[in-house]
């Protein structure tokens, strides 16, 4: 397996993503393609040890920053290194990409250059929340749109459900859509509409509303919001684990093993969904072992052949 690796993106890059690649090169027997600045990869290389043959380097000149308009970015800089990184996929020069850079950015260089697949307006990011029954929750769009029109919510949830029966091995997720009541009239008007819509959607085992003091009771498999309302639920989440951890330990001395599984070095990435292609959103602000971790996400992206089962699943949407 090939992935690509943008070794420029993040706040702690090169340093700490060229050393989770590496490290994930090395126990994995896989081929990473580290992407930016050559003369930066080769000096961080110098300090590590690893397989030169399972370790590649493709030159990218240019850097898209957080701060950066991402479509403008992406015009202006083609030779950046989350552009190069997703030509290697488009390309079938790697399997899959992962980038701990701009979401934004991450997100235009997949639509322009990988392509959406069929049926689908905006690209939503998903990712795997513990529950109370010891398994996972799935909360989808994480932030890669913070303005969504229902059908596109739709979208989401379609994809939502696809990625989970293939991922988690779900046979018939439950879905359910956030909103700040569990009854159909609660929530703004785009919620209403889109509860609507999807309770009329055949194929989806659609359970109605959830609360947002739900989302860890295992209520459901698969819950939708927009990315608006999804970042700021995962920002409060990891906002809150770190306060409760930090708490704990210095009235007990200690942390519960629980807290790992709130820790997004432990998760490691989430995948950009409804793209021709195979792209990992990690955090900003990861680390070697959270890159290692995200690496993880996107092998096992590529073994359960995500893309071919979202078009499936996108097929068979009815039209609203």
């Amino acid at each position: 397996m090939r992935i690509a690796v943008d070794a420029m993106g993040g706040d702690h890059a090169p340093q700490e993503i060229i050393a989770g690649a590496v490290r994930w090169s090395d126990e994995t027997s896989s081929t990473v393609i580290l992407v930016g600045r050559e003369a930066d990869i080769k000096k961080e290389l110098k300090q590590l040890e690893y397989d030169p043959a399972r370790v590649e380097i493709v030159h990218a000149a240019e850097v898209i920053g957080m701060e950066e308009s991402p479509a403008a970015a992406l015009r202006k800089k083609k030779d950046s290194s989350i552009v190069v990184a997703t030509k290697l996929v488009k390309e079938k020069q790697a399997d899959a990409l992962i980038s701990c850079g701009s979401t934004g950015a991450q997100m235009a260089a997949a639509i322009f250059i990988l392509g959406r697949m069929e049926g689908i307006e905006r690209p939503p990011v998903i990712a795997a929340l513990p529950n109370l029954s010891g398994s996972f929750t799935y909360l989808v769009d994480l932030g890669a749109n913070v303005d969504c029109k229902p059908k596109q919510l739709l979208q989401f949830a379609v994809l939502g459900n696809a990625y989970t029966q293939l991922s988690a091995g779900m046979a018939n997720p439950r879905i359910a859509l956030l909103s700040n009541g569990s009854e159909a009239t609660k929530g703004n008007s785009t919620t209403i509409e889109v509860h609507n819509i999807l309770k009329e959607q055949k194929g989806l085992n659609f359970i109605g509303n959830i609360e947002g003091r739900d989302i860890f009771s295992n209520s459901a498999d698969v819950i939708v919001c927009d990315g608006f309302v999804g970042n700021i639920v995962l920002k409060t989440i990891e906002g809150m684990a770190s306060f409760l951890a930090r708490a704990l330990s210095k009235e007990t001395g200690h942390v519960p093993a629980l807290f790992n599984k709130l820790d997004y070095t432990q998760v490691g990435g989430a995948p950009l969904l409804g793209i021709d292609g195979i792209s990992i959103v990690c955090h900003g602000s990861s680390k070697k072992e959270a890159v290692f971790n995200g690496m993880g996400i996107a092998k096992k992206s590529v073994h359960d052949k995500i893309i071919d089962a979202q078009k499936i699943a996108l097929s068979s949407i009815t039209e609203i």
